[in-house]
């Protein structure tokens, strides 16, 4: 009995050591690491203006801020302090993205708004996927919030994925991460290619996705700020019923929810993105004002 007990476990072992060795094959696929451990070309972004109200860009689950870079360049041009933080065990190898969890996640998000409201005064906050549920947090924690954009925000959790979190203490020993799936997040081949997520979520990963997402739907009736929420009508990942769910949850007097065609999940760099990014920064106009700032060269 203990010789089949051993050779379970010896099995177990190099069946565990090869899924992690083909899941870092593919998270490497697209993504080299710099001398600093985040992979080149994610790793986060200060767009200065030192005097100017600030924006705080939070991307989405597994990504990087390259995914925000667009969206951050269109703000600064209009006059805005953009700052993109670099979300804990994203942007970095598999090993840390094994770690995370919703409480790190969320004390990054919250520490870096509130930084911005030092340094700054004035800060809005605009959230991609898992980086809007974030934002959803802050915003219940800050009624003085001036402005809050959504985009494609993860706030409803498919079934088979709510399962496979709830399992992850059974397959994960074994498995050590799973492909996303659902299809392409990005259906812009040219900026797929470009793309920097892992492309795998890890047990921890996926408990940090969830966890962020039920947090977020248990203070959206807190919300006060001004809120555009954009989405794909051919999100991968979250269902047109699930976002007009959660928007007729928000709590904030003045929202608006807006819709584009032909993109998957990630809208800031899909097609359509200029649509996308030229609403979102009128958004934040409408609701920011930048007279006596350094904003416009």
């Amino acid at each position: 009995m203990l010789i089949v007990l051993a050779a379970a476990v010896v099995i177990v072992l190099v069946l565990r050591r090869r899924r992690a060795s083909a899941m870092r094959a593919v998270t490497q696929r697209h993504r080299r690491l710099g001398p600093g451990g985040i992979v080149v070309g994610g790793e986060p972004f200060t767009l200065h203006r030192p005097s100017a109200p600030a924006i705080l860009l939070l991307h989405g689950g597994g990504d990087t801020p390259q995914s925000m870079r667009y969206l951050g360049d269109e703000l600064y041009a209009r006059g805005y302090h953009v700052e993109a933080p670099l979300l804990p065990g994203h942007g970095r190898s598999l090993r840390e993205f094994a770690r995370v969890t919703a409480d790190e996640l969320t004390a990054c998000a919250r520490n870096s708004y509130e930084s911005l409201r030092r340094s700054h005064g004035t800060a809005a906050v605009m959230g991609l996927s898992m980086g809007g549920a974030l934002a959803v947090q802050i915003a219940a924690e800050h009624p003085e919030l001036p402005a809050l954009v959504l985009l494609a925000p993860y706030l409803a959790m498919p079934t088979r994925v709510e399962r496979a979190v709830r399992w992850a203490w059974f397959w994960g020993p074994l498995l050590t991460a799973v492909r996303s799936g659902d299809g392409a997040s990005i259906l812009d081949p040219a900026e797929r290619e470009l793309g920097l997520a892992y492309g795998v979520f890890t047990p921890a990963a996926l408990r940090a996705l969830r966890d962020t997402m039920v947090r977020a739907n248990a203070v959206l009736d807190r919300v006060r700020a001004p809120t555009l929420v954009i989405q794909s009508r051919g999100d991968n990942r979250i269902t047109s019923a699930d976002t007009e769910r959660a928007f007729a949850r928000l709590g904030a007097p003045v929202k608006r929810l807006d819709w584009t065609t032909g993109a998957g999940h990630v809208i800031t760099v899909d097609y359509g993105r200029d649509a996308v990014i030229r609403d979102s920064a009128d958004w934040i106009e409408r609701w920011i004002s930048r007279s006596g700032s350094d904003a416009v060269d």
